[in-house]
Formats: structure tokens, C-alpha cells, sequence
């Protein structure tokens, strides 16, 4: 069935509750993970008389971004690691997340996604927007969404 599982976290506890159910499907199906952490990508400079305001440069950025997604991907895949579960890890900067997430999930060949999701609904969906209802909507893989 799947042997290959995509788990995308932003290191919330819901996103954590996700990580827990896909290390048990994985652990069901003899299925390795592939843990995803997208950075969002760094804001525009803000310019006051000429000067940027209060911004860090792109390369000190991106080494914050790296090392702070190291803490998230290490912690996760520790875990899966310690329930005998083969993990890779990969570290994305994007604007948008749900396009890195289907474009990782093609990458390394995984045949499910598992992620977490909010439930909003009503106006709070529309006006916050949901990266898992795009992922469900865009992906050709199978999604299991956790609540």
C-alpha cells in the first residue's frame, strides 16, 4: 500500500499530532517518512529615508531559518526514529507552503501525505485561507488530514 509518507510540520502541537499518526501508519505499513518543514520566505525590506528598517540580510535569514528548521525536523524525526521508522528530512523556503509540499511530495516519491489541519470554517477558512485545503485540492497523492 504506502510505503512512502510525506509529513509536513511547522512544530505546532497540531502539526505534532499529525507527526504521531503518521509514525503509527508507518509503523502499520513498514513505511519510511519524509518530514517537511517550509520556512516562509523573507518579508520585503520596509524603507524609511532611504534606509531599511529594522530587516536582517537575506543570508543571515536564511541561516536563522535553517538552523530553527533543523530544531523542528530533528525533534520529529527523532521520534520516528526511536519507533524503527527510516526518516529523511527537508528544509524549504517559500511564499507559498502548499506548492513546496506537493512539489516535495513528488521529489522524493512518496505516495501519501500526511498533515495537520485546523478545521476552521465559514468565514475564518475563507479569510485565513487553509494550506491543507490546498494540498487537498492540488495533489495528485493520496492526504490524510489530522484534526
Amino acid at each position: 500500500m504506502y510505503k512512502h509518507l510525506l509529513v509536513p510540520t511547522d512544530g505546532s502541537k497540531l502539526s505534532d499530532k499529525a507527526v504521531v499518526q503518521a509514525i503509527e501508519l508507518a509503523k502499520a505499513l513498514g513505511a519510511d517518512i519524509t518530514f517537511l518543514h517550509a520556512t516562509p520566505a523573507m518579508a520585503q525590506p520596509m524603507y524609511a529615508d532611504g534606509m531599511s528598517v529594522g530587516m536582517i540580510s537575506r543570508k543571515e535569514y536564511n541561516q536563522r531559518a535553517k538552523a530553527d528548521s533543523a530544531k523542528v525536523l530533528d525533534r520529529v524525526s527523532a521520534k520516528a526514529k526511536t519507533a524503527g521508522i527510516d526518516t529523511k528530512v527537508v528544509h524549504e523556503i517559500t511564499d507559498a507552503p502548499w506548492e513546496s509540499i506537493i512539489k516535495v511530495a513528488k521529489k522524493v516519491k512518496a505516495d501519501a501525505i500526511v498533515m495537520a489541519s485546523h478545521g476552521r470554517r465559514g468565514i475564518a477558512s475563507l479569510l485565513l485561507g487553509s494550506e491543507t485545503t490546498k494540498v487537498l485540492t492540488h495533489s495528485t497523492v493520496p492526504v490524510l488530514v489530522v484534526r
